[in-house]
């Protein structure tokens, strides 16, 4: 289908605006080798320019992380994204220009990012995503389990944000992976409605400049760590009575039960040599 909208399309900024757009919004950003120039152009068209894409990269470790969004793989070269965004929130940047990380995808998709309206469901993979999307992977498992710590949830944020500012394009600009191509599911662990109303309230200057954005801090961690982290903090041995956490300042509930539990049973044994001892002395009055 043609593509209408047109007004909303645009070229992509240079490298450095690029780069001073993700500073200005406070982002701290690496550059990673001549990312400049770290392009797949000779492929294919890079622009017009319509949204922003969110991915997660299923890998664990920025350093690798990082080197294999940059390198790619022999079936995918790369680079894989423009920028990384990392647990602690810091963006490297490996590549301006095409890229390979939005691959094929639905036409009305695009058309609604253009518009900027509501996103239909992608049942089709007939349009070069590559060409018309900024990308950045994020960095995590990608298994509903890894958490997304506070601080890469706002970077996103942010970076998602840079990009909208510059072009003048609001929050429906931003999608993920998993609305553009049939199949995807990243990022998976947020939702992509939650970081778009991210990325207006900032854009709408309700969330001040280098301020950080109010989180869950249970917001991305599965019921088995959050269990994991409650009960098994310190891995020290409890002490036998409670008035002993002040020793140990991270004493946690599983010390506690631990040592309401050793209480319990030095009480039932002392019970019940209490007992004998009486049985014995009724014995021997009777």
């Amino acid at each position: 289908m043609a593509l209408a909208g047109a007004g909303l399309m645009a070229t992509p900024m240079s490298a450095a605006g690029f780069l001073q757009a993700l500073r200005a919004e406070g982002l701290t950003v690496v550059e990673v080798g001549d990312w400049r120039n770290h392009n797949r152009n000779s492929k294919g068209a890079w622009g017009p320019v319509n949204g922003v894409m969110i991915h997660h990269t299923v890998t664990k470790g920025t350093a690798a992380t990082v080197e294999i969004c940059r390198k790619g793989y022999a079936s995918l070269p790369g680079p894989l994204c423009h920028g990384v965004i990392a647990k602690d929130g810091t963006v490297y940047l490996v590549g301006y220009g095409r890229a390979n990380h939005a691959g094929l995808g639905d036409d009305d998709v695009l058309q609604a990012v253009i518009n900027e309206t509501a996103l239909p469901a992608d049942n089709e993979a007939n349009t070069d995503g590559n060409r018309h999307f900024y990308g950045f992977e994020c960095e995590n498992l990608g298994d509903g389990d890894d958490p997304w710590p506070a601080a890469q949830l706002e970077a996103i944020e942010r970076a998602a944000a840079a990009v909208c500012r510059y072009h003048g394009w609001n929050e429906r600009s931003v999608i993920g992976h998993l609305e553009w191509q049939p199949g995807k599911v990243d990022p998976r662990g947020f939702t992509m409605a939650s970081m778009r109303a991210r990325v207006a309230d900032r854009l709408d200057g309700k969330i001040p400049t280098n301020s950080t954005h109010e989180e869950d801090p249970m917001a991305g961690y599965s019921k088995d760590e959050i269990g994991d982290a409650v009960l098994y903090r310190d891995n020290i041995a409890a002490p036998e009575f409670a008035p002993d956490v002040k020793k140990n300042p991270k004493w946690s509930l599983s010390s506690y039960i631990r040592s309401i539990y050793n209480a319990v049973i030095t009480i039932r044994d002392e019970l019940r040599a209490l007992r004998k001892a009486v049985d014995a002395l009724a014995k021997k009055e009777s």
